[in-house]
């Protein structure tokens, strides 16, 4: 192509753009134009979390020990009293037998002294024992008494220790998580498994500090999962935290799925809660028309003449493509969207959408 050629063409095409308005001042420029209506204002706010059971715990054995047997793997459901995993217990068992043998020992010293308290106080009844033998007797028998009732609790310890050598679940649950395998060593109280017992879901969100947060307490919020399809789902909020996380710099907001859900295919789900919230009475206006006068917020609203204003307005809250106005708009008032940032005041404006009386037929 000939420069010549190039040259027209470039003429053609910044043609085909209008003049700018500070070309033709006397030009009416189209723009868009909405008429505003005081309404409740309400936004969809939108937050993204995690579903999780609503009661979560750790387990481990209440003793240290290496383990023999592990039974169950992540995502099992278990039921209450479920053996989960074994720990060796050779010294558990040998402990026990030494426990019941001395219990034995004791019940038996128990009935000799409790014979030789009775024969002593039969002589005595009869004018031909002592008194301080009977004494001594009955000294033995309390003595007996309290051996064995020591020997009792030994044997209830030692089976104990024994019991608590299997590791069981304390409620209907799902593993969660696993961090045991057979052979390995473990300390008491060291968490082993991580359950989440089914009675009930909830979705978790970690939210930006708002102060409309604490009015959403009771509120329903929409769900929807992320990573699959599945049913819209509803929820309540049932938790607002009340403080701030210093590493996050987000407050954490629960809400309790309303359906029975007591399965494990939503556990761990990412989703995105939708809570409808009301703000205040104002009016809605796009974000395209919001400009600035000095150093406050402002929008040009259009007169009986067509020609613009800059208006200075109070913004109530900001949405994905609108802004909320609070103060500043009267009902029927006409605000200038698109094209808002080629103005001045007094620019005469018309709406986008209407045809000029000359081009009429």
């Amino acid at each position: 192509m000939s420069k010549q050629i190039f040259g027209i063409a470039l003429l053609a095409w910044l043609g085909a753009f209008p003049v700018l308005a500070q070309d033709d001042p006397d030009q009416v420029i189209r723009v868009q134009i909405e008429t505003v209506q005081t309404a409740q204002l309400n936004t969809d706010m939108q937050l993204s979390g995690e579903i999780k059971a609503i009661d979560a715990l750790q387990l481990g054995f209440r003793q240290g020990g290496r383990v023999t047997e592990v039974l169950v793997d992540q995502g099992d459901r278990v039921v209450a009293g479920q053996a989960l995993a074994r720990l060796a217990s050779v010294q558990q068992d040998q402990a026990l037998n030494v426990a019941e043998a001395g219990l034995l020992s004791a019940r038996a010293g128990q009935d000799q002294a409790r014979q030789a308290s009775e024969r002593a106080a039969a002589l005595l009844s009869r004018g031909v024992g002592t008194k301080a033998a009977a004494d001594q007797a009955e000294q033995a028998l309390s003595q007996a008494d309290g051996i064995l009732e020591r020997a009792t609790s030994a044997v209830d310890q030692a089976r104990r220790a024994v019991e608590d050598a299997v590791l069981r679940a304390p409620q209907d649950a799902v593993i969660t998580t696993k961090s045991v395998a057979p052979g390995q060593v473990v300390a008491a109280a060291q968490p082993v498994f991580g359950l989440a017992a089914l009675t009930g879901l909830e979705a978790v969100f970690q939210v930006a500090d708002d102060p409309i947060l604490r009015d959403i307490i009771g509120t329903t919020i929409r769900l929807e999962t992320l990573e699959f399809e599945r049913p819209a789902m509803a929820g309540k909020v049932t938790e607002v935290s009340p403080l701030v996380d210093p590493e996050t710099g987000t407050v954490t907001v629960r809400a309790r799925l309303q359906d029975a859900q007591t399965g494990t295919s939503l556990l761990g789900a990412s989703v995105r809660g939708h809570l409808d919230v009301a703000l205040d009475h104002g009016t809605e206006v796009p974000w395209t028309a919001l400009m600035r006068s000095g150093d406050q917020p402002a929008v040009w609203t259009v007169g009986e003449d067509d020609r613009v204003t800059l208006s200075p307005v109070t913004v109530s809250h900001f949405g994905d493509h609108s802004v909320f106005i609070s103060d500043g708009l009267q009902d029927g008032q006409r605000v200038v969207g698109a094209g808002s940032q080629l103005l001045y005041p007094g620019r005469q404006v018309m709406a986008a959408d209407m045809v000029p009386e000359g081009d009429r037929e």
